[in-house]
């Protein structure tokens, strides 16, 4: 399977924040569309950074409230890592569990298509697991689906 695979399922809505936006706007991004990261952007398209919970919460204990009033350029990572729709999943699985992060956009031709997240990729796990299970209970008992 591909990560497009799972973008068909998921969507391909992407949430962005501009390099603008102060920290606490970032939170409210966040709390209202129920994620954990966002993608930094200038224009919706292109990536210029990414901005996750784990990242406000560094800031907050290294600097502490102050970061708030901050733009988010003063705690996002600008050295982002992609993936392109095609890359496979396995291989996505292993880039988030390597480098210890937990979203990782999807980017063709320079444009941002998608975001992965660790929990969708475990769903789709989880799914194939479930249609596997299934498939060779038919076949053991003689039932086929």
């Amino acid at each position: 399977m591909r990560i497009s695979d799972i973008l068909r399922v998921k969507g391909d809505q992407v949430v962005t924040v501009r390099p603008s936006a102060d920290v606490t706007a970032l939170l409210a991004v966040l709390a209202d569309h129920q994620i954990g990261a966002v993608i930094v952007s200038a224009d919706g398209v292109h990536v210029d950074g990414i901005v996750s919970e784990r990242d406000i919460v560094r800031a907050l204990a290294d600097r502490g409230p102050g970061i708030l009033t901050e733009p988010v350029t003063g705690i996002h990572t600008t050295h982002v890592r992609s993936v392109a729709p095609d890359a496979p999943i396995e291989d996505v699985e292993r880039l988030m569990t390597d480098n210890r992060f937990r979203h990782v956009p999807v980017v063709q031709d320079g444009t941002l298509k998608g975001v992965v997240s660790i929990g969708d990729v475990v769903k789709n796990r989880i799914d194939e697991l479930e249609a596997e299970r299934v498939s060779l209970t038919g076949y053991i008992t003689g039932e086929r689906g």
